[in-house]
């Protein structure tokens, strides 16, 4: 196997986890609906999604503006592009909030999707738009992320799934993220992990 290119789930996975969910359904006024919040939304009225997007858009500014790199991205990054890897972002966020965390700490994408673009995942969109721009193959992809969503797409559209199991997570989260783990081909606690993996899987 030869990885051709690594996609890169955005907060937690880049950067460190920010988002509260919880606190975020609270303010919509959808915090007894346990679906994450672009679900929940598909089914509102058009004056409950417009003020629910309000509510996001604020929340995601906000996570650009306090966002931090996970320890080891930039190096990560680096590295990928030393060994001509393409490097890209697959968010349920906004592109334009994608692109401006990339600009914050001056890093560089050759693609990034975000959720207006089309299905978001788990959906196998964003991977099969990516492989398909970058002329690739899904089965020479990762697909990195901290959530279940992110191996559940990689998984449907053929690529290979990276769990990153991020530290100082609740013990609700970290639950959940061991959960998670069986969906996935690897599991790695720092995101430099993916340089090895791959050296360790090319061909020789």
């Amino acid at each position: 196997m030869r990885i051709q290119a690594v996609i890169f789930d955005l907060d937690g996975t880049i950067t460190r986890p920010y988002f509260d969910f919880d606190a975020i359904r609270e303010e919509i006024g959808i915090d007894g609906d346990n679906r994450p919040v672009l679900e929940a939304m598909r089914e509102m009225s058009t004056s409950q999604k417009r003020r629910a997007e309000q509510i996001l858009h604020r929340h995601e500014q906000d996570a650009v503006r306090q966002s931090t790199l996970n320890p080891g991205a930039r190096e990560t990054i680096d590295g990928l592009r030393q060994r001509d890897i393409g490097v890209a972002v697959l968010t349920r966020n906004r592109k334009s909030n994608a692109v401006a965390v990339a600009r914050k700490h001056g890093l560089h994408f050759d693609f990034i999707v975000g959720r207006e673009e089309g299905p978001v995942k788990p959906d196998a969109f964003g991977v099969l738009h990516i492989c398909n721009r970058l002329g690739i193959e899904p089965a020479e992809t990762l697909l990195v992320g901290d959530f279940l969503f992110d191996l559940l797409c990689a998984k449907t559209a053929g690529a290979v799934a990276v769990l990153l199991k991020n530290a100082n997570l609740s013990a609700a989260k970290a639950k959940n993220t061991a959960e998670f783990a069986e969906h996935a081909d690897f599991v790695i606690e720092n995101i430099s992990r993916i340089l090895q993996i791959i050296d360790n899987t090319q061909d020789r």
